[in-house]
């Protein structure tokens, strides 16, 4: 394990431009983070959250405050008007944005998800969650997580119709709640930020939790493998605000980028 970075105000959603630059947010911090060696800070205002990036490089991302969001080139504009507090967001192979709400689910299930069309269509593929949390792609299937249940939800998504059906997946993620971002490796691993656990752990094919990382801090929130491999898989903690890498855990699956 390397620290690139600490002393960040809650850290989530990390992700890798075309360029190589590691981006990811400060929640309590009001703004972005570029990495590139050094850590740049970028003011956004608001409550940043999961990050997802556009063909065009711009850095689309989560306002739990009620948005989705994207910075480029100095400037910020909003995507998406819509409740429910948005956490974490992922495109499609068409260019369709997906992203979690989870509408302060802890205790009833009214977290939900969307998908975005790029023509600024915004459709619900799926309600009734705990707290629907961190997504993630591996081919024509869309992973969810839902926190407050300790769970994953996997189904086949239909990227024209924009609709998603979903069973439990894998359950026992426990943590202080439990599932928050997560990545799929090069193999068809999932690996999930478990916030609260103070670990990552590893999904498999069939579900079973098939190995665990402990962490220097308890609140683990994301993940996402760096293209080049030369970081491996970076990890957001926002115990006590670190970003994290694991070169040894080698290379993801290719990530969508939105439209430009």
């Amino acid at each position: 394990m390397k620290i690139l970075a600490d002393d960040l105000r809650f850290p989530e959603g990390p992700a890798f431009a075309p360029d190589g630059a590691l981006w990811c947010v400060e929640l309590k911090g009001g703004g972005l983070c570029r990495f590139d060696g050094t850590l740049a800070r970028i003011s956004t205002g608001g409550e940043p959250n999961g990050i997802a990036i556009a063909a065009d490089g711009a850095v689309w991302f989560c306002d739990a405050t009620g948005s989705v969001r994207a910075h480029r080139a100095g400037a910020t504009r909003t995507i998406v008007e819509q409740g429910g507090k948005p956490n974490d967001l992922a495109f499609d192979a068409c260019g369709n944005l997906v992203f979690s709400c989870p509408n302060d689910g802890r205790k009833e299930p009214t977290g939900f998800v969307c998908c975005r069309a790029p023509d600024g269509t915004v459709t619900r593929i799926a309600d009734g969650l705990h707290f629907a949390n961190g997504l993630a792609f591996t081919g024509d299937e869309l992973v969810i997580a839902e926190t407050y249940r300790q769970r994953l939800w996997r189904g086949r998504w239909d990227a024209q119709a924009r609709s998603w059906h979903g069973r439990v997946w894998a359950e026992g993620l426990l943590g202080a709640p439990g599932p928050d971002g997560m990545a799929f490796a090069a193999d068809g691993t999932l690996w999930v930020a478990v916030y609260g656990s103070g670990q990552l752990m590893a999904v498999d094919a069939a579900g079973r939790i098939v190995r665990r990382i402990d962490l220097p801090g308890r609140n683990p929130t994301n993940c996402a493998f760096d293209p080049s491999g030369r970081l491996g898989l970076v990890v957001t903690e926002a115990e006590k605000g670190l970003l994290l890498s694991f070169p040894e855990l080698g290379l993801g699956q290719p990530l969508h980028v939105g439209p430009a």
